[in-house]
């Protein structure tokens, strides 16, 4: 398992990049560089050890709970396993237990007036490139929101 860390400093408070991450409208834009294919939806209970879904257009992706949150500070997804387009959620199969488990972090910090966004992901060594391409490509989108 890799751990993978990304930062921008944005010219904008850490409330107003908290709302750009999280927005549905907004999410859809950052997270483009993901899944090019398709729209990602987030759908949440913002509750810890509640339930949140990372999905496609399809209803296609990941299920995963919220570790810890203090909004606007900081957000600790844990991800438990996919969801198939008919809600079916898999947290059993061997595939799954291999990451099950990995930690997906958002950090803000107030630094100097601006906020310094640190995001920190898990993943297996096959997804580094994919998740370094959508994170560098996501975050700046992340930024030119939230300096707008």
């Amino acid at each position: 398992m890799e751990t993978l860390s990304y930062e921008k400093i944005i010219d904008a408070p850490k409330q107003k990049v908290w709302n750009i991450l999280w927005g549905s409208e907004t999410y859809k834009e950052w997270t483009k560089f993901f899944n090019p294919a398709s729209e990602s939806f987030m759908k949440t209970d913002w509750k810890v050890n509640g339930k949140t879904y990372f999905t496609n257009a399809d209803g296609e992706g990941m299920v995963s709970t919220i570790d810890s949150i203090e909004e606007p500070n900081q957000i600790i997804f844990k991800h438990l396993g996919m969801v198939d387009k008919e809600g079916n959620e898999d947290t059993e199969s061997m595939e799954v237990k291999q990451w099950s488990g990995c930690f997906e972090k958002y950090i803000l910090i107030d630094f100097d007036g601006k906020t310094k966004l640190h995001a920190e992901v898990q993943v297996e060594k096959e997804w580094q490139d994919h998740m370094n391409s959508g994170f560098t490509k996501g975050l700046e989108i992340v930024k030119e929101l939230a300096e707008k």
